[in-house]
């Protein structure tokens, strides 16, 4: 009995593997299938305006952008109400002392919605890190300055514009409850507006490079609160005379006098006054941004 020879196995042929499509003309000697692959969609470079359009479309599609920005504008617009009716129920004479400096009443409002900025500001960026969202967006981008300019440039101008608005608003309703507004020239009002939200600007695009050199929301807004209180705390326990000087610059320099002398109504009579406190902020902030900018670009994601 022999054994039945064993069929001989077909013969394998080499398969093609599935290629994706190949649109247009081959050229000599390409294989369809086995090319490389010529996407019908025309490729051009990332550019500025693509990473503007992305950062754009991040700050107002989350949540807490309309959280912070909300509550500030709540916290400008109550507190100014509120303490213009305070004003005017404890004076006996509307229009009279107290509607002369109308204006600065809105300083209790933007000190506390500047809290709100601070937080968004480090949360603009911050999140990014804490989610890995950061990867994404410079696989996008990989020009990882281009992408810190872009978040920069709509942080500004978001929280430029809303504030000057609402602060005008404030200013408006203040001097319809207290009509002392006629005593205020155009140059107070433009830095009550235009000054008050430049200087809040400054501050949240500050927030924000520090949310990039720290890359955690909770540290860098922590740090941030301390630079805006830090500062008047330690001056008012400096009753030493040796420390004399020293407690003067604190309180000449700290973020809430000098948001007070945008209103002419500075805790000090001597330091920064007019747009000073404007031209000081954008210098820091500017050192700060590109201290944030070798950051970002030396250190691994």
């Amino acid at each position: 009995m022999t054994t039945p020879a064993t069929p001989p196995l077909p013969q394998a042929h080499p398969q093609e593997r599935p290629g994706p499509a190949v649109h247009g003309p081959l050229a000599p000697g390409m294989v369809p299938g086995l090319s490389n692959y010529v996407s019908p969609i025309a490729v051009r470079p990332a550019t500025f305006g693509d990473a503007l359009a992305s950062e754009w479309t991040k700050i107002r599609s989350v949540r807490s952008t309309m959280w912070t920005l909300g509550t500030m504008v709540a916290l400008l617009l109550g507190i100014g109400v509120l303490v213009a009716f305070g004003v005017d129920a404890a004076s006996d004479a509307p229009g009279g002392e107290a509607g002369n400096d109308v204006l600065s009443l809105g300083f209790f409002g933007v000190l506390l919605g500047s809290v709100c900025v601070i937080t968004l500001g480090v949360l603009t960026i911050a999140s990014e890190f804490g989610t890995g969202m950061i990867r994404t967006t410079l696989t996008a981008c990989p020009s990882r300055s281009r992408v810190l300019m872009a978040k920069a440039v709509v942080f500004f101008l978001l929280v430029f514009v809303l504030t000057t608005v609402t602060t005008a608003v404030v200013a408006m309703l203040q001097t319809a409850v207290l009509g002392g507004g006629a005593s205020a020239s155009g140059a107070d009002w433009i830095r009550a507006t235009v000054g008050i939200g430049l200087y809040t600007a400054l501050l949240g695009l500050l927030s924000l490079a520090v949310g990039t050199i720290v890359r955690h929301s909770a540290g860098a807004i922590t740090i941030m609160i301390g630079v805006v209180l830090l500062p008047l705390v330690l001056a008012l326990f400096m009753a030493v005379n040796q420390l004399t000087r020293l407690r003067e610059l604190l309180f000449e320099y700290s973020v809430p006098s000098q948001i007070a002398a945008l209103y002419e109504s500075s805790i000090t009579e001597s330091g920064p006054s007019g747009w000073e406190p404007v031209a000081i902020m954008f210098l820091l902030t500017a050192v700060v941004l590109v201290v944030a900018n070798l950051a970002l670009n030396r250190r691994d994601v």
